[in-house]
């Protein structure tokens, strides 16, 4: 019989975030489950941000597929995804946003395919976010299986009325080879323009509001002031970039902090830093975190929704209330002041990502996922997963999707 062929397919602007490490990665370990794999993306026409995304897909292996996508009323999008999915003769169809959800449903109208989806959650909100729900949460109604990256999530989708049988709670994870724990050297942070002297904070994220990051630098201004010799790096790119600089200069930390902008491999940040912070307001398991903690960086985060699975206070890192300034500050001059323990969290931090958070042990559990779709499935992927499963009840049911339900591409 033929190999089963998933299509993971996801709307793309620019490089992408967290969720695309997740999709890149997975081709190569669905291989050794006898699973052919090809990722698909929709971006903007001219997209700069997506030779990067070829780049990284080339290094993890990936078949990596575009598609030009010019907003709502573009159905070429639709007839290019009905061709592929003919053409490869596609098995599962895994989508990871709302607009891939909704293709997918039309899609199999014209393609005999199994529905998967990954809630990753929201957490930039717009005057569109409202919609963009709600068409996420009618598409994942007609799905056959759907995952969950965090509890929060999870609940959401039980809240909306989906069956349990048809959900699964699977955190995101980590590729431990792909993360050095060597500890940070002179020519590690001479990289970023700070010298041996300085201990030095990470944080790595989209420049908008959700990323909390104007706390984080007027904490890190606090420490200055304290007489506390440190630097912070910021990694990424976004609409804030002026306001945060302005802030930076304003409170003359021009010397101390860093918008290192966007990085094609934040592992040179990991390996620069003593510290990783994340001061989110929103997130759902941000990988970000998971990567701080396989390079044995002590983390210090805030409580967002994934956080509880997998950070534990004081004992592989340090969790503060969210959009708490003064509770952020203290946390990381607790880290600051205490080399032993910040070696402690880290080295705690590591060993919880071997145990619960590496890559092969997650996409052991998406492979019994796709193992409950049919019997047929089933039978073409090799069993060597240890639980057993279900048979699925498949739906057919015809569904139409008015024009509304594409609208607001971006």
């Amino acid at each position: 019989m033929n190999a089963p062929f998933v299509l993971h397919t996801r709307v793309v602007t620019g490089v992408g975030g967290g969720p695309e490490k997740t999709i890149l990665n997975s081709p190569r370990y669905l291989q050794q489950y006898g699973i052919d794999c090809a990722c698909l993306f929709m971006r903007p026409p001219g997209d700069p941000g997506f030779a990067t995304l070829k780049r990284k897909a080339a290094v993890s292996g990936a078949e990596i597929i575009g598609i030009d996508d010019n907003g709502p009323t573009d159905w070429r999008v639709i007839q290019q995804c009905i061709r592929i999915c003919k053409e490869r003769n596609v098995t599962v169809w895994h989508g990871h946003d709302y607009k891939s959800n909704a293709i997918g449903l039309i899609v199999r109208m014209f393609h005999r395919m199994h529905l998967v989806t990954t809630a990753h959650g929201w957490v930039r909100f717009t005057s569109r976010t409202p919609l963009y729900y709600k068409i996420d949460r009618l598409s994942m109604k007609f799905y056959e299986q759907i995952i969950c990256v965090s509890q929060d999530l999870y609940d959401s989708c039980r809240a909306s009325g989906i069956r349990k049988n048809r959900l699964h709670q699977i955190d995101n994870a980590i590729v431990l080879d792909d993360y050095t724990t060597a500890p940070p050297t002179l020519r590690d942070k001479a990289r970023f323009g700070f010298d041996s002297q300085r201990l030095l904070i990470g944080a790595v994220g989209r420049l908008s509001e959700e990323k909390g990051f104007h706390h984080l630098i007027n904490a890190v201004s606090r420490l200055i002031i304290d007489g506390h010799p440190i630097g912070l790096i910021i990694a990424g790119e976004g609409h804030l970039r002026e306001q945060l600089q302005r802030q930076i200069n304003e409170l003359e930390l021009q010397d101390h902090v860093r918008l290192a902008g966007f990085m094609n491999d934040p592992r040179d940040l990991y390996r620069a830093i003593d510290l990783f912070v994340l001061s989110s307001l929103r997130e759902g398991l941000p990988n970000v975190v998971l990567e701080a903690m396989a390079s044995e960086r002590a983390v210090v985060t805030t409580n967002c929704n994934g956080i509880p699975k997998l950070v534990q206070h004081e004992q592989n890192g340090l969790v503060v209330p969210t959009d708490d300034e003064n509770a952020l500050y203290r946390a990381i001059r607790k880290c600051v002041l205490a080399e032993n323990q910040r070696i402690e969290l880290a080295k705690a931090g590591r060993r919880t990502i071997e145990e619960q958070f590496c890559f092969d042990r997650r996409m052991s559990k998406v492979v019994d996922v796709y193992r409950q779709l049919s019997k047929d499935l089933a039978a073409r992927i090799p069993a060597n997963a240890l639980r057993t499963l279900a048979e699925a009840e498949l739906s057919d049911s015809s569904v139409e999707i008015s024009e509304s339900v594409l609208s607001g591409a971006r």
